[in-house]
């Protein structure tokens, strides 16, 4: 019954997925911005947005019962989880889904200064964050100045990549639709009004297909017998996050690549920013095994995609294959 459940909760998210992204190309051909904005920002804002709120109810509802230790543990495992996913499973399968039309030595083509700028903030802010968690405990005033200076970090992040859009529209970069507005069917046109209306059903559809889907690894998870923290890192953001970036992998099929990068590496900046702020403010925000080797595995990630796109070079599928290397070194060691 589980697995039903998982096919059921996948197929309700592809449909979501392609009426989110298709009414999300219009959008922003009709704001006259770039793909960068809009999959940086929209894109990648719209789809992680959800599941900001799984740490903060597990936080929340930990201390309500009185089993803070237990929420403590959930809430910082999707924290750390999130990004860890998107810097390395979530690149991979991108990755993956490219090869299978362009092979694994054909090009991907993302514009390259966006992708330099989401990936350069988010090893700014993942970087901070991570430091924040070998302070003292007792020097609270100094953890929660890091905690308002990641969330100002993330609104200068959104500032810059607002600002860029008009010089990348002007050199070619603007988002275009590839297909017409699904509403149209219905004889809604292409108004505004229609294309949030879409915007907002395909958003609720991935959602609710992601409930159905965290349900399902729920069950699973639970007859694994995985430990809170572990299941937080690994079950939380596989069945949160990564049914979401199917967008991507829409995206890479149809040759948008810079709204596909987008979509992950602006929600990289978004959860290794925003959510581990919240960490800080709301846990205790401490190391553990788990956690180092959590933490580690996403910085390599974060530093080998850099690099990868500070070499000049075309970026190939091929390249990509130590993201998945990556993922399952993580799992290994904290299985």
């Amino acid at each position: 019954m589980d697995f039903v459940l998982l096919l059921a909760a996948l197929l309700v998210i592809l449909v979501g997925a392609e009426l989110f992204t298709n009414a999300l190309e219009h959008l922003g051909e009709r704001m006259g911005i770039s793909e960068g904005v809009t999959g940086s920002v929209f894109a990648a804002v719209g789809t992680a947005l959800p599941e900001t709120m799984v740490p903060v109810v597990a936080i929340l509802a930990g201390a309500a019962s009185g089993n803070v230790a237990l929420g403590s543990d959930v809430g910082v495992g999707a924290i750390l989880g999130a990004p860890l996913m998107l810097s390395t499973l979530a690149l991979f399968l991108m990755a993956l889904f490219a090869a299978g039309k362009r092979g694994w030595s054909g090009t991907l083509q993302p514009e390259k200064s966006g992708l330099r700028r989401d990936s350069s903030w988010f090893i700014l802010c993942f970087g901070l964050g991570v430091g924040t968690l070998f302070l003292p405990a007792h020097w609270s005033l100094l953890r929660l100045g890091v905690a308002l200076a990641l969330v100002l970090c993330y609104f200068l992040y959104v500032l810059q990549t607002v600002r860029a859009s008009a010089a990348l529209v002007a050199c070619g970069h603007d988002t275009e639709a590839g297909a017409p507005l699904y509403l149209q069917r219905l004889r809604l046109g292409e108004r505004l009004p229609s294309i949030l209306l879409q915007l907002a059903v395909g958003l609720a559809a991935i959602v609710f297909g992601a409930e159905l889907f965290v349900r399902g690894v729920e069950h699973l998870s639970h007859w694994l017998g995985i430990s809170a923290l572990v299941l937080s890192m690994l079950i939380v953001p596989l069945a949160t996050e990564l049914p979401e970036k199917i967008n991507s992998i829409l995206w890479i099929r149809r040759g948008k690549d810079t709204l596909a990068f987008g979509n992950i590496t602006g929600a990289m900046v978004f959860q290794g920013s925003l959510l581990p702020a919240l960490g800080i403010a709301l846990t205790d925000w401490r190391p553990s095994s788990q956690v180092i080797v959590s933490v580690t595995v996403t910085l390599m990630a974060a530093l080998y995609l850099a690099w990868l796109i500070g070499r000049g070079q075309a970026l190939r599928p091929r390249q990509f294959l130590i993201f998945g290397l990556l993922y399952a070194v993580f799992a290994v060691l904290t299985a």
